[in-house]
């Protein structure tokens, strides 16, 4: 059996069982020249799969990918979205990142971001990496890490 069609099966199986009713798309994507496998839930239940800022997401995700494990013996790794929420969150942390950098150039300053999960700060370092008039920096622990943007010429 192909990757894709253990991963679709198993969360199918998973969704039937939590009692969500939902239809299961799989995409493949290229990603820093990697191809990335993503599993799309579409269901009119995606409050509760999402959960607050993603917390629910985040532990189905992992739930999937453990039982997925157990069924190959390849590792096998995807990513588990519900209504394509993660893709439209990626692209608004994206957008932020890239308005934040241009705060911090027009008022030559820096700009300190709401704290954030180690995934988006990682989107933001990532997208930012690409303007070499501002750097990043991750401050503050644990729940309230974040990150500040600041222009290049200021360091």
């Amino acid at each position: 059996m192909e990757n894709e069609e253990i991963i679709k099966e198993t969360v199918q199986a998973l969704m039937e069982k939590m009692g969500f009713p939902a239809d299961i798309e799989m995409q493949k994507i290229e990603e820093d020249g990697k191809e990335v496998v993503i599993c799309n839930i579409k269901t009119q239940e995606s409050n509760f799969l999402i959960g607050q800022y993603g917390v629910n997401l985040q532990s189905l995700q992992h739930i999937a990918r453990l039982l997925v494990k157990k069924k190959s013996e390849d590792r096998i790794d995807f990513i588990l979205d519900v209504n394509a929420y993660r893709q439209e969150k990626n692209n608004s942390i994206i957008k932020l990142a890239q308005e934040m950098a241009q705060q911090a150039l027009s008022e030559g300053r820096a700009v300190v971001l709401r704290p954030m999960s180690p995934y988006e700060r990682r989107l933001i370092h990532i997208e930012l990496l690409k303007n070499s008039r501002v750097k990043t920096e991750s401050i503050g622990d644990g729940e309230d890490r974040k990150v500040v943007i600041k222009p290049a010429d200021s360091i």
